[in-house]
């Protein structure tokens, strides 16, 4: 697995907590127009992970998908919605092999993650490289910031997650 240490924290642009959290339409993994303003009147974790099919981002999705199999995000009336840069196609196989039951969002030329701060400079193997930056947002049900995890560290995020959700 590698290491990768992000430079830049998501909280250096616009988005912050108690703001209205930017609108985008994209496409889920079944090639479906997506737009975060649809999900008014429900909470949503919007989680911006680097790539499909790797050790981390796939600990992290099934660390989502078991907390949903168990009804605990339902509870707090709240969707789960992955956003990286793959391709809808790579994120269809993803969610099949995985059996991921919410929504996979295919941001490309990362114009989303920008706007939220999860893009930036990272170093990984002593190289610098352009990439995701690990990080999730709640989003509450009037469509503003509730919470920022900026550099999220995979092991225990679900629950974080969850726990933020209670606290509302």
């Amino acid at each position: 697995m590698s290491q990768t240490v992000p430079e830049k924290s998501p909280t250096t642009t616009t988005v912050s907590e108690g703001k209205k959290a930017p609108d985008f339409t994209l496409l889920d993994q079944n090639g479906a127009k997506v737009k975060l303003s649809k999900f008014k009147g429900k909470n949503v974790v919007l989680y911006f992970y680097p790539k499909d099919h790797t050790p981390g981002c796939t600990t992290q999705a099934c660390a989502f998908r078991d907390t949903w199999n168990e009804g605990k995000f339902a509870q707090e009336d709240a969707v789960i919605v992955g956003v990286c840069p793959d391709d809808v196609e790579t994120h269809s196989k993803f969610a099949l092999k995985f059996l991921l039951p919410f929504k996979l969002l295919s941001d490309p030329e990362h114009e989303v993650a920008e706007k939220y701060g999860a893009w930036g400079e990272k170093v990984q193997y002593g190289k610098r490289t352009m990439g995701i930056i690990r990080s999730t947002f709640i989003v509450d049900k009037k469509g503003v910031i509730k919470k920022i995890f900026p550099k999220v560290k995979v092991d225990g995020h679900a629950e974080e997650v969850l726990a933020a959700l209670r606290a509302e």
